[in-house]
């Protein structure tokens, strides 16, 4: 890999070199190098684009990478991965995708995972975007996320955007069965003229599932951020929406909740608040030598990556 490309999959995947375990590059549209073990199998698809990932039932502590990064402009790449995580099963799966565009023509990369979750098993799955490049041409990421848990098991989802993507659409839908439990962590960053659009919708169906979405997210210039959720209590279930933005200069952000009980032990919440960044934060900081600038990033920084 050259210096622009291994810079992205630091970026990402936190790789500094091809990691040992279980993993799968895909670069600029091709599958470009893959590793498998004894543990987890990665099968390349047989009629459409993407990747099967098998983790074997009762495999601990073990993890798998499959980062994207795109070099070129012009690029719309589209893949579908399904990951069917064994009973039982304890892994982490970090993803993600780099785009650096400096062309003027747009490159684009759409990625559908699904998740079968098995029973007792879990998951934490880590998904960072990432755009840069000194050209005109657009960065646009739009993820899909499907998920399917079933009884006793924990997935844990974070997902990182910070700057440089020009536009994104991120869709997550899951189907919780009986004491299943989903949680999701979003930090997103827009500045300039950037779009982020975020749907979240929940069925919890099992009784004693749970799910727990935190977004925080930070629009700056004339950038534009939407959030859509929507949970479905089935059951006896509880689930909770936290949607915290801070907005700065003519930027806009939209927060619309959905929450639907239609069982009476359904317990449901949803909180949103967006705002500017408080100006005693701000004085606080000035005081001990930074600009107003700096003290705006620092706060920033430490609301996204606290």
């Amino acid at each position: 890999m050259n210096n622009i490309e291994q810079k992205l999959l630091e970026k990402i995947a936190d790789l500094h070199k091809i990691p040992s375990g279980a993993f799968n590059l895909r670069k600029n549209g091709q599958a470009a190098v893959r590793n498998t073990t004894k543990d987890i199998d990665i099968r390349p698809k047989k009629n459409k684009s993407g990747i099967d990932i098998f983790v074997k039932p009762n495999v601990k502590n073990k993890s798998v990478h499959i980062p994207v990064i795109i070099t070129v402009g012009g690029l719309s790449d589209l893949v579908y991965n399904d990951f069917y995580i064994g009973h039982d099963a304890d892994v982490l799966i970090v993803a993600g995708c780099g785009i650096h565009n400096n062309t003027c023509k747009t490159s684009m990369h759409n990625g559908i995972h699904t998740f079968h979750i098995g029973a007792n098993a879990k998951v934490k799955y880590i998904e960072k975007h990432v755009g840069e490049g000194d050209g005109s041409g657009g960065k646009i990421l739009n993820p899909v996320t499907k998920i399917i848990m079933r009884e006793n098991s924990y997935m844990e989802m974070e997902t990182l955007q910070l700057d440089g993507v020009t536009s994104t659409v991120r869709k997550t839908s899951a189907k919780l069965y009986d004491n299943a439990t989903l949680h999701i962590q979003e930090n997103i960053l827009t500045t300039d003229e950037q779009t982020a659009k975020t749907q979240f919708k929940v069925e919890l169906l099992g009784k004693d599932s749970r799910v727990e979405v935190v977004s925080h997210s930070v629009a700056k210039d004339t950038s534009y951020q939407e959030f859509k959720s929507d949970l479905i209590g089935k059951n006896q279930c509880f689930g909770h929406v936290e949607c915290d933005g801070i907005i700065l200069n003519k930027a806009r952000i939209v927060s619309v909740p959905m929450i639907d009980a239609i069982d009476s032990n359904a317990s449901l919440i949803h909180e949103a608040a967006i705002g500017k960044i408080a100006g005693d934060e701000l004085i606080k900081l000035m005081t001990l030598g930074l600009s107003q600038e700096e003290a705006e990033d620092m706060i920033i920084q430490g609301f996204l990556l606290g």
